[in-house]
């Protein structure tokens, strides 16, 4: 498995590079750092114009080579022999385009007690839209040897997907995962129902609604809890209810998770599309690392 991490010598980007290092150590995996710095603006093809720029580019190539050996050294200190590499260009244009060569894209994003910014930047978020394969917008980690997981599952083969991949590309025995299943809120109210029917009787139209809804769940995190039961370090369930986005948000800023996994699309008509229409929102606003696997 190949992973390209993206870095640009921020602490978000130094984040990135050590949580990718503990998450993706795998003996088979193979890691490449690369580092973009933004082309000379200056546009006269003068003599001092072409001076600016090669004096820009010098001083550049110093800087990217620090950034490059720092991330270096810190994947070494893990165990991992990464190669490197430098470009000039445009920062997401340039992830994107390597990226489509690799299975693992790592980005930085804020990290979760830097109260001082909010949400992930301009190019993490076009990493996110356009990438292929999975996505890792990496924050640091709370757990030292073993990870707590929030997986979310829809029952969708994105869904499923994403829990094979966490299986093949992490250290699956250091995880401890959470299967999540959010019960949306019924948007159909039944109306003059409540005057046919007592509420509490098993005929009542809403509560069978609900109550398929739960089995539904229940086969659903069944099955993925068969999958995982002989890689991982444990799991267990958690059902929400309500809008899948802000249940899966809430369940990570009460659960003190590590890391949420979940696919790029979800299933369509009564459940919309869960993951897919989330996958976005909870990449940027969740306290822990968000791996978004695309389909």
């Amino acid at each position: 498995m190949k992973v390209l991490i993206a870095t640009d010598g921020s602490s978000e980007a130094t984040a990135a590079v050590r949580t990718a290092g503990r998450l993706l150590r795998k003996e088979e995996n193979e890691f490449l750092i690369l580092c973009v710095a933004p082309e000379f603006s200056g546009r006269k093809a003068d003599e001092a114009s072409s001076h600016a720029r090669s004096t820009y580019e010098q001083r550049l190539i110093r800087e990217t080579e620090s950034i490059l050996n720092r991330a270096q050294r810190i994947l070494a200190e893990q165990g991992i022999n990464a190669s490197t590499a430098a470009r000039f260009g445009s920062p997401a244009k340039t992830i994107l385009e390597l990226s489509a060569g690799f299975d693992v894209t790592v980005v930085g994003a804020t990290g979760k007690r830097d109260i001082s910014k909010v949400g992930i930047g301009p190019v993490a978020t076009r990493v996110l839209e356009h990438g292929s394969s999975m996505i890792l917008v990496a924050r640091d980690l709370i757990g030292e040897n073993t990870w707590r997981v929030l997986l979310a599952v829809d029952g969708s083969r994105s869904s499923m997907q994403a829990l094979r991949t966490m299986i093949d590309y992490c250290n699956a025995s250091s995880l401890d995962v959470t299967c999540m299943h959010v019960v949306e809120t019924p948007w159909v109210h039944f109306a003059g129902a409540e005057e046919l029917f007592d509420v509490h009787d098993d005929n009542f139209p809403e509560l069978q609604f609900n109550q398929q809804m739960e089995r539904e769940a229940d086969s659903i995190l069944e099955h993925a809890e068969e999958e995982l039961a002989d890689y991982v370090l444990g799991h267990n369930r958690v059902i929400g209810n309500g809008n899948p986005g802000t249940a899966i948000l809430g369940e990570a800023e009460i659960g003190d998770y590590d890391l949420i996994v979940l696919g790029s699309t979800g299933m369509s008509g009564l459940k919309h599309q869960m993951l897919g229409s989330v996958s976005a929102k909870v990449a940027a606003q969740a306290p822990c690392s968000v791996a978004v696997v695309k389909s």
